[in-house]
């Protein structure tokens, strides 16, 4: 098991490496010369060149970067050229925001998707199917932004039950949740009922039936626990790009989160706040996709047998 953590860590950074280098020079390359963004328009040309040699803009690309990187793993990852705050501060202050915005998001779909997908795969091809997989393909067909603003028209506006926005108590973060956790359940729920129309298939169900096996436990003891695999292959997949994806709606409810300061910090062009919080949303999301990998080994004896020493 040991040895299966060591080599999912060891692909993971060459993948990271590899990524925030080719964001580095993306970025580098799009945003021009932030000098004469720092700098007022009537600043000499003897001026332009010392900020540039001391900001370090005449190493080559690679030094940038490795300086860049040593940065990052010290916490120092720059200022905004717009608010002059830290970059890495600064995403660390609306990480929370954006933790508890996709944590509860994904706990709805969750709640909702892996039931509907059993229920459905277990009377496939009935009018209880169809209506699970409209469901799937209107939430996977539906705009984000647009369902936000139907919940806000209707529970903000019309009800005035819930806040249209902002911060504040729990109740402020029920509409955004729920407007990114209702797309979510229609790909888990998707995910589940096809996982489990293959394990109820299986021969290792028909003969725990045949064992006197009750229902509930051959569907949810041998059948889920073997359709498990894709089931969290999609939640890691859909948590990862809520937490670096929902800048919609984060900013149809005004909500500080992560998407939403990406989202604010290209409309500005500010290269550093977007730069950096685009290379540790890929951190995070390495980081989530590394934990996926590691839960596969609890469901899959098939990874623990082929890690396991040999005696």
């Amino acid at each position: 098991m040991l040895r299966y953590i060591v080599k999912r860590i060891i692909f993971t950074i060459p993948a990271l490496l590899i990524t925030s280098f080719l964001i580095f020079w993306a970025m580098n390359l799009a945003g021009g010369d932030p000098v004469y963004t720092i700098l007022p328009e009537n600043a000499t040309v003897a001026q332009q060149e010392a900020l540039r040699e001391e900001m370090g803009l005449n190493d080559p690309l690679l030094v940038q970067y490795a300086r860049y990187m040593g940065g990052l793993v010290t916490g120092d990852m720059g200022t905004s050229y717009v608010t002059g705050n830290d970059v890495f501060v600064t995403f660390m202050n609306r990480l929370p925001m954006t933790l508890a915005l996709g944590g509860f998001a994904l706990l709805i779909a969750v709640v909702i998707s892996v039931p509907l997908g059993i229920y459905t795969a277990l009377r496939q091809n009935t009018w209880k199917d169809t209506g699970g997989m409209i469901f799937a393909l209107f939430g996977v067909s539906m705009p984000n932004f647009w369902l936000g603003l139907m919940l806000m028209l209707l529970f903000a506006v019309k009800l005035k039950w819930l806040p249209s926005g902002g911060t504040g108590g729990f109740s402020y973060l029920i509409l955004p949740a729920l407007t990114v956790g209702l797309g979510l359940a229609a790909l888990i729920t998707r995910t589940t009922r096809s996982a489990m129309l293959d394990v109820i298939r299986q021969d290792y169900m028909t003969t725990a039936k045949a064992k006197g096996a009750s229902r509930n436990r051959v569907v949810y003891v041998h059948g889920l626990r073997n359709a498990m695999i894709p089931i969290i292959t999609a939640v890691g997949m859909q948590f990862s790009l809520v937490m670096t994806g929902s800048a919609l709606a984060e900013t149809v409810f005004s909500w500080p989160g992560i998407g939403r300061l990406v989202f604010e910090s290209i409309s500005k062009r500010d290269i550093p706040m977007v730069t950096g919080s685009i290379i540790l949303c890929c951190v995070l999301m390495s980081t989530i996709n590394l934990g996926v990998d590691l839960i596969y080994a609890f469901f899959d004896p098939r990874i623990k047998a082929q890690y396991a020493k040999k005696g």
